[in-house]
């Protein structure tokens, strides 16, 4: 069974190991442990079982919520989680006030803009060279409907069962 819970500090390392599997430049294990008492931060991890397989992550100033990271781990990618991941960060940063969301997605990564268009955002502008590792520019997408989108789909159950 797949459930979700908010980051804690001793989740950081578990978080940093999946986020080396899927960045070019990872953040770092102190790094997450740090955004675990952040009262700007608002992460989740999703878990299957008792494992950590997942994580996303935003901060939230004012009304605005700006995703930091969303990653899943390999074996886990294309069964539609990431889906029920970013729809749980989502709602978790509509519950701490959020009215908007933002975030860069490299346009190489077709599958994750697929997801977030699917989830309603929507691309607003390009950050030219945004990337370190390779200067690929960013498309940069927001959603302007937080609210609600919450109100929609945040009341319903939303663990997944396989």
């Amino acid at each position: 069974m797949i459930s979700f819970r908010p980051l804690r500090a001793e989740d950081a390392e578990a978080v940093a190991r999946i986020e080396r599997e899927s960045f070019p430049t990872p953040w770092s294990r102190e790094d997450f442990w740090r955004e675990a008492s952040n009262d700007f931060a608002c992460y989740i991890v999703a878990l299957e079982d008792a494992e950590i397989i997942g994580f996303g992550g935003c901060w939230i100033s004012f009304e605005e919520a700006q995703v930091t990271n969303i990653a899943l781990t390999s074996a886990q990618r294309g069964r539609g989680l990431g889906r029920l991941l970013m729809t749980r960060l989502m709602c978790a940063a509509a519950e701490r006030g959020a009215e908007r969301m933002t975030l860069e997605v490299r346009p190489s990564n077709t599958p994750a803009l697929r997801l977030y268009e699917g989830l309603g955002f929507a691309a607003i502008g390009v950050r030219r060279k945004y990337y370190q590792d390779n200067g690929e520019d960013a498309i940069l997408m927001w959603h302007t409907k937080l609210k609600d989108f919450a109100d929609e789909r945040c009341s319903a159950e939303t663990d997944a069962r396989d």
